[in-house]
This record gives structure tokens, sequence and C-alpha cells, in this order.
């Protein structure tokens, strides 16, 4: 694609009026309908003040043709947490929706029930080289506290993704854990045993 079609698709892909495209670079909407009619391009600072507006890389804007990982579906997901000392995993369903880089994620349900310290929750992360997320998450049930933030490596092919939590938990103000993800239980379940295993011989 050129890169006037690739700020009209990508600005429609993400809902965006000409007019808000125009606010979040600093320019006048009728410049934007000139980039996006291929009437003139725009300079290297707006069209890197554009990529960002629209999430995406100036290569990308450019119009190279890129291979990105598009994690929006459901999944599941494993962490490791503590309550009163003791070792929980929590293999639960979550729904992911990926736009751009950045992807939000929520629990559809607990998997473990309240009293043994599980809670639903909510995030965003940011998808890097189609290699790392990074992001946070967030209790959004009322008298839970706990947030923190997600470190994940993906697998090559974005099938699923293993690293770790650290944040504010039931045990501790900074608690850590392993995390996985994977479009099953089994597999999640899986993946955690390996880091678990993995990380006791390594201590051993």
């Amino acid at each position: 694609m050129e890169m006037n079609e690739v700020i009209r698709h990508r600005r429609s892909e993400l809902g965006m009026s000409q007019g808000d495209l125009a606010a979040k670079v600093g320019v006048d909407r009728r410049q934007i309908r000139r980039y996006e009619a291929g009437e003139t391009q725009p300079t290297l600072s707006v069209a890197k003040t554009i990529a960002r507006a629209l999430g995406i890389s100036i290569d990308e804007l450019a119009g190279d043709e890129t291979h990105r990982i598009d994690l929006t579906g459901d999944w599941w997901a494993c962490w490791q947490s503590w309550k009163d000392g003791v070792e929980v995993l929590n293999p639960h369903e979550i729904r992911m929706s990926q736009r751009g880089d950045t992807v939000e994620f929520v629990a559809v349900t607990r998997g473990t029930p309240v009293e043994g310290g599980g809670y639903t929750w909510q995030g965003e992360m940011r998808v890097w080289d189609n290699e790392v997320l990074m992001g946070w998450y967030v209790a959004n049930e009322g008298a839970i506290r706990s947030k923190g933030t997600v470190y994940f490596t993906l697998h090559q092919h974005g099938v699923n993704a293993v690293g770790r939590w650290v944040g504010l938990s039931y045990d501790g103000p900074i608690i850590t854990g392993w995390g996985a993800l994977a479009k099953t239980k089994d597999e999640v379940v899986a993946l955690m045993d390996k880091l678990r295993s993995d990380e006791k011989a390594s201590a051993s």
C-alpha cells in the first residue's frame, strides 16, 4: 500500500475521523485529507507523529510489508501467586483484543474462587517487535486492591507466551510470580509446570 492508503486504512481501522487524527498530529483536518488523497506527503517529522498516532512504525506508514502478530481472541492465562504463604496456581479464561501494537485483556472467569484469592481483572499490554509483551493489570472488583505489571516473551508464531508479573498482591506490596498465556487450559498449565520445574532445577 502507498502511504496515503496506509493512513486512510489505519485511521479507519482505529475508528478515528480525519479530525481526530489531525488533532493528535497537530495539523489542520484538511491536511489529513490531502495526505489521504495522495495530493501531498507529510514531512518526516509529521510522518513520525502520524505513525505514533496510528500506533504503527514509520516503515509501516511508508507501506513496507509487515507480519504483525494478532493476539485477538479467547485465551487462557495461568498465574503463580500466593495466599498466606501458600502457592496458588490459577488457570482461567481471558479475552484479548488487539489494535495496532496495543492489546487489551480482561479475565472472563476467576479460575480460583474468591476465598482462595481469585478475582477478575483487566489490563493492557504493548507488543514490541512481535517478541515481547509489556503492560499492566488491575483487579476490577472494588474490594480487591491487586495491581501491577506484566512482562511476557511471545512464541515466534504468537501461539503462547511466558513471563512474570510483579505487583501488589494479597501477600504483600511487592510480590512476583510466573505467568503463562495459551489457547487451551491444558497448554497453559503445561507451560506453567515447565516454568516452575525449570526454576527448581536451576536452583538446585
